[in-house]
């Protein structure tokens, strides 16, 4: 019988924590968040570009961001040259008609500290999903001059295109994607 006490007590625990998180909208409005990449082009330079359209969710409790949910519109890409982003968007790279939303959903949080941590979730892009891992830093929280609550992070990763079927090959130097991801959360 004590086993079973402990059993549910640790679970209304669990549960109460998780009632406690807040949730909360990437302002993507008031272009208080962005999604970048940058792309090494050919060994010579950088390509940096980002996505114009995404959308969002997460939840926040004591230092701790969870339940992560971005849809990205994969049309949106903007490398700041037009022939280039149209070449983006064919069957070279995302092919956006046939793809036209990657998204993210986390899966786990590993704090290193109050400040720090790296996100674990699930990418997906052009159909493929692959777990990926966002180090992660927070930037800041508190109440915002409109009476409303907002807390922000910042983060990145690298991802490899052939893990995602991206047929264009430019060369090993050209392989692999960072992404960095800068999110303003608004307190539902």
């Amino acid at each position: 019988m004590k086993m079973i006490n402990a059993a549910l007590l640790g679970s209304a625990l669990a549960f109460s924590s998780l009632a406690m998180a807040d949730d909360y909208a990437i302002d993507t409005k008031g272009a208080h968040a962005s999604i970048n990449f940058k792309i090494n082009h050919l060994g010579y330079s950088w390509v940096i570009g980002r996505f114009d359209s995404f959308k969002g969710s997460f939840n926040y409790d004591e230092g701790a961001p969870g339940a992560f949910r971005v849809s990205i519109d994969t049309a949106s890409v903007n490398s700041n040259h037009a022939e280039r982003d149209k070449h983006i968007r064919g069957e070279d790279f995302l092919e956006v008609k046939r793809f036209p939303e990657a998204k993210f959903v986390s899966t786990s949080y590993d704090a290193k500290d109050a400040e720090s941590g790296v996100l674990h979730g699930d990418f997906t892009l052009r159909g493929v999903t692959k777990p990926i891992s966002i180090e992660v830093q927070k930037i800041g929280e508190g109440q915002d001059p409109w009476g409303g609550y907002r807390v922000g992070f910042e983060g990145s990763t690298t991802i490899k295109m052939k893990d995602y079927g991206i047929p264009m090959d430019l060369g090993p130097q050209s392989a692999e994607v960072q992404l960095d991801l800068h999110v303003e959360g608004i307190k539902l």
